[in-house]
């Protein structure tokens, strides 16, 4: 027998089952920041398996107790916010990166040679010591030359970057191994720097370090995985739920998503001339679910400000015959982007230098006008370097602008005398941005600099230099409020991988993705916000961290 149903019974059915069902697994009840402009604070919330079934006063939330809800109480000088979103990392890169040798705070040439030789003693004859992260801004900008390490790591090849991505100095050994001599030719869209009689430092930029990516041997899974699981525990500890993977290691995601091992939400990215074969996938397996994504594609325009990489219309300050380069050429930009936009994939772009920056948003421009309008929220990552009359371009264009506001307080300690004064007036220019009714969202490049939100916080509200010489910040004009702030790590942030819908705010039927901070970063004084500790983070109604 058929049953046949009409409109408005069909209708009454689906409200019927939207209703309540019975009480919550959990209530946690604090001083709630929810994201969601119509209900910003709240007092309690109820979470039903990995969601949230209700959100608002204590007394409302409290009809969700039944006798095996967990009721959990927060001191309200506790801060319970949404789960954190670092929108762009490097993240199993970041995984191999805490255990390799640590050289970001090396301030001095001695020490960073000391470093390096002393963690070669723990490695094994041939093995590779690679990751890094060093600055040679720390001692006064000397590049780092193979001639400095070469004692030191007499039976291992060396591969170590610098903090920014887009320079790397190689060893005499690695050097052999990539069979690089001093007879090697210029690399287009890189730089293979030399001393003045002509040899090779060791010090590759951009699409030169490719010379010597190809010979570093592959890591097996097991060391993969490991790094990944390294890599979540981390940013668990750091108030992270949720991380925007820029390119590579998607096998290593999927296989601990297939092992339930997940514990951080990823949206995994692939290089924009892949489109072809994301696209495929897309058509095959879908875009993924709640705790694996697809559907990012990454590219370059320039390289960065401290390899002297990043491209600008002017020359450097400190560099008069130099303005940096494009790493991709831009036809290419655009051919890849116009067909991965066909597509219906996302288009998220480098772009550091003031040429890059408005190239790129020329060619979104021209995207957009020839295949139609949409929603394909298009983004720009870093936006470092923005001339004034493109800032306004961003809202034009429906252009998102994921920066990473660590940078701002790292780099602003040289970044005038690269560039000087004038053209660091619009350096992460958030206030700008925001002003101009952009679509801001935050991250952190880990390992680039370190995936901890509470510092990105700080420095996009203090703007206070790492060496602690802008006490009023650097570019005070360009701080922003403890609130624009936090929404670039939640609820914009989710936008900026279509996902708002399910996460980046507390409302009825989101994700339970949720951190419990010691202090209220909303009352203490802006320049204590980095010194707040994640006291839980959950991610689905569990907790992944908890400190001790």
């Amino acid at each position: 027998m058929k049953i046949y149903f009409s409109s408005l019974a069909l209708i009454v059915l689906l409200l019927s089952c939207s209703e309540k069902k019975g009480p919550a697994e959990q209530i946690i009840i604090g001083k709630i920041w929810t994201a969601n402009s119509q209900q910003p604070w709240a007092e309690a919330m109820a979470i039903s398996g990995d969601s949230i079934v209700a959100v608002g006063d204590e007394k409302e939330v409290l009809k969700w107790k039944g006798e095996k809800t967990d009721i959990t109480r927060y001191d309200t000088n506790r801060l319970i916010v949404p789960g954190l979103i670092d929108t762009h990392t490097h993240f199993v890169e970041a995984g191999f990166a805490l255990s390799s040798v640590q050289l970001r705070d090396a301030k001095t040439k001695e020490e960073f040679v000391k470093r390096i030789g002393d963690f070669a003693k723990t490695m094994k004859p041939g093995d590779w010591i690679l990751g890094g992260i060093w600055d040679h801004e720390n001692w006064g900008g000397e590049l780092p030359d193979r001639n400095w390490i070469d004692a030191v790591t007499p039976h291992n090849p060396v591969w170590i970057s610098r903090l920014d991505g887009h320079m790397s100095l190689a060893n005499s050994a690695a050097l052999k191994a990539a069979k690089i001599t001093d007879a090697v030719r210029p690399v287009v869209g890189g730089t293979i720097v030399r001393d003045k009689k002509g040899r090779v430092t060791g010090v590759l930029k951009d699409n030169a370090k490719d010379l010597v990516d190809k010979v570093v041997p592959y890591a097996s899974e097991e060391a993969e995985d490991l790094a990944l699981q390294a890599a979540m525990n981390y940013v668990a500890a750091q108030g992270v739920t949720s991380a925007h993977s820029m390119y590579g290691y998607n096998s290593t995601f999927e296989r601990a998503h297939k092992a339930n091992k997940l514990i951080t939400r990823i949206y995994a990215a692939r290089m924009l001339n892949q489109w072809k074969e994301l696209k495929s996938k897309i058509d095959t397996e879908g875009h993924g679910d709640k705790w694996l994504k697809i559907g990012g594609l990454k590219a370059f325009v320039d390289g960065a400000l401290g390899s002297h990489t990043a491209a600008f219309f002017k020359p450097f300050s400190d560099s008069p015959k130099d303005s940096g380069f494009f790493i991709t050429p831009e036809e290419k930009l655009y051919q890849w982007t116009k067909s991965a936009d066909s597509a219906g994939l996302q288009v998220m772009i480098h772009a550091i230098g003031d040429k890059a920056i408005h190239t790129l948003l020329n060619i979104f421009e021209r995207v957009e006008k020839e295949n139609g309008a949409k929603d394909r929220r298009f983004r720009i990552e870093h936006v470092q370097h923005i001339q004034p009359s493109d800032i306004p371009r961003f809202a034009e264009l429906n252009v998102i602008a994921s920066m990473q506001p660590y940078h701002a307080i790292d780099d602003g300690r040289w970044a005038e005398k690269v560039i000087g004064h004038e053209r660091s007036k619009t350096t992460y220019a958030f206030r700008s941005l925001i002003d101009a009714k952009a679509k801001v969202v935050f991250g952190s490049d880990w390992p680039v600099a370190p995936a901890t939100p509470l510092e990105g916080i700080y420095a996009a509200v203090t703007r206070r230099t790492l060496d602690d010489k802008n006490p009023d910040g650097w570019f005070p004009e360009q701080k922003i409020s403890v609130e624009q702030a936090l929404r670039a790590y939640t609820i914009d942030a989710a936008y900026s991988s279509f996902d708002e819908k399910i996460k980046g705010s507390f409302e009825k039927g989101k994700l339970a993705d949720f951190v419990v901070l010691n202090k209220n970063i909303f009352k203490i004084a802006p320049e204590k916000i980095r010194e707040a500790n994640v006291l839980n983070t959950v991610v689905g109604g569990k907790v992944v961290f908890e400190k001790k």
